[in-house]
């Protein structure tokens, strides 16, 4: 069970697949306009019924673009999170009554650890983020950085405490539908984490039951690029990525044109992939494009520039191709942070902060210094030899019986 956008959701279409091909029957619960994603997995799907990019282009979701990154926009998400998750409580429980261990992601963990109570099923967390507080580093979700031990840790407990808030109205009608008394709880999950030591190492002061096991790559062992994009790759020197994934922008007509001029100024092909946001770019030096698989696309970039979601870095890290990170919101800051600590990035560039000066030099270093080129192909290898699917797999067939 998962909820958000599509880097919320990719990740376990190749989980689903790793357990499915394990033996067992997995269903994907998330938004109907994910479905297509499981497509030849071998993964069932139930749809929850809210659109995420429908919300983000509403009047309410084009108001979270006032706020700036950190509390203040965690603030007004989860206001909007809160009028949302009662309208997919029933597909929710409806799924979970056909199954034997519940899945679940951060974002739905709450309730799904109450829904997993209610029907006496167990449970295991599978988080794409280190939510969990620890004093070696900030909530992942305020952007990065660090207040100090006890600073992080006081700050990790406040973040849970704000997402508790957006179950709150929900919660007692449902633990009331189970026939739950009104207050107590199931108690902690067992966390898995889907992502690399290597980039996240486990924390030293995290409680036994929480696990990083390697990432969980979206499912796409049929993906092909369209004939324009090889025609493109085929036309000259390797071009750089430019995408920004489900995050929406105030003013893509002119964030388009700056980053056009800095690719252009460091002497760059680009492959702009639209997203959410709707970047375009015209030119025989710009390819524009819609969604192509990371898997096939990134080995074939010279470097890439994305908003540092999760996903996305991953996928980077996965070809083992130099990154500009341009975190937007939320645990994006956090990723771009590793990714220049790991040294495959030369610089962080916040979408506030973007312009053709400071793209344009941040691109040069990160295509032509061998340093982060090298780096970067080092780390590729180290990411691809890791099966994170492994450990979820053991963990399911231990509850499973």
């Amino acid at each position: 069970m998962t909820a958000g956008s599509r880097g919320d959701v990719a990740p376990y279409t190749g989980l689903g697949h790793a357990l499915a091909r394990g033996g067992h029957e997995v269903t994907l619960v998330t938004h109907g306009c994910f479905e297509r994603l499981v497509t030849g997995s071998g993964v069932g799907f139930h749809p929850l019924p809210v659109d995420p990019r429908a919300e983000l282009e509403s009047a309410r979701g084009r108001g979270l673009h006032r706020s700036a990154t950190g509390v203040g926009k965690l603030m007004r998400v989860s206001a909007l999170a809160r009028a949302l998750v009662g309208r997919m409580t029933d597909d929710l429980v409806t799924a979970a009554r056909r199954s034997d261990v519940l899945l679940l992601s951060s974002s739905l963990a709450p309730l799904g650890r109450t829904i997993a109570e209610g029907l006496r099923l167990p449970g295991i967390g599978v988080y794409l983020q280190p939510v969990a507080p620890t004093g070696e580093f900030a909530p992942p979700v305020l952007g990065g950085g660090s207040w100090g031990a006890v600073g992080n840790r006081v700050a990790g407990h406040g973040v849970n405490l704000v997402m508790d808030r957006i179950f709150a109205s929900t919660l007692p009608s449902v633990r009331a539908r189970l026939r739950l008394p009104r207050t107590g709880g199931a108690g902690a999950l067992p966390v898995l984490h889907g992502f690399s030591p290597l980039v996240v190492p486990r924390p030293r002061d995290w409680s036994p039951g929480l696990d990083v096991t390697g990432y969980w790559w979206p499912y796409d062992l049929d993906a092909r690029l369209p004939a324009e994009v090889e025609r493109f790759l085929d036309a000259g020197e390797p071009p750089v990525f430019v995408g920004l994934g489900s995050a929406t922008v105030p003013d893509p007509r002119g964030l388009s044109a700056r980053i056009v001029r800095a690719l252009r100024r460091a002497g760059l092909r680009g492959v702009i992939q639209r997203g959410w946001g709707g970047l375009a770019a015209d030119g025989e030096d710009m390819l524009t494009v819609g969604e192509v698989p990371h898997s096939v696309l990134f080995p074939r970039m010279a470097a890439v520039v994305h908003h540092a979601g999760a996903g996305t870095t991953a996928a980077g890290l996965r070809a083992g191709v130099p990154a500009v990170p341009v975190p937007v919101q939320f645990d994006e800051g956090f990723w771009a942070e590793r990714l220049v600590a790991l040294g495959v990035a030369p610089r962080r560039v916040p979408l506030r902060g973007l312009t053709e000066d400071v793209l344009a030099p941040a691109l040069d270093r990160a295509v032509r210094d061998p340093g982060h080129r090298e780096r970067a192909r080092a780390l590729g290898v180290r990411i691809r030899e890791e099966d994170g699917t492994a450990p979820v797999l053991t963990a399911v067939e231990r509850l499973a019986g």
